[in-house]
């Protein structure tokens, strides 16, 4: 059974920092690529980042570019997301997900696996 797990989340306040990072157990993921979307209260599930199976190409979203990075671990076998300057719109459920292809979109119909989230909450 394939599983995604999320962790990292929790609260902070606004100019702060998270690391949040996902982890894969049931099967492993060569050739896949990884994202990380959100879901903030009344509003849809959005795209935050991405990075293609290589850890070669990454991409984000206007409203984190800059503030967030996406990575993997090879070692420890994640895909982890460093969140900088955090603030009160980034408040949200995390989730992880694992791309159809090696390269990676924004569309979060091609995403396969999904983890159960976690949640990011950023006070003023």
């Amino acid at each position: 059974q394939v599983q995604l797990v999320e962790t990292g989340g929790g609260l902070v306040q606004a100019g702060g920092s998270l690391s949040l990072s996902c982890a894969a157990s049931g099967r492993t993921f060569v050739g896949y690529a990884w994202g990380w979307f959100r879901q903030a209260p009344g509003k849809e599930r959005e795209f935050v980042a991405l990075i293609n199976w290589r850890g070669t190409t990454t991409d984000y979203s206007d409203s984190v570019k800059g503030r967030f990075t996406i990575s993997k671990d090879s070692a420890k076998k994640t895909v982890n997301l460093q969140m900088n300057n955090l603030k009160p719109d980034d408040t949200a459920i995390y989730y992880c997900a694992v791309h159809k292809l090696s390269t990676g979109s924004a569309d979060p119909s091609d995403y396969l696996y999904w983890g159960q989230g976690t949640q990011v909450t950023v006070s003023s």
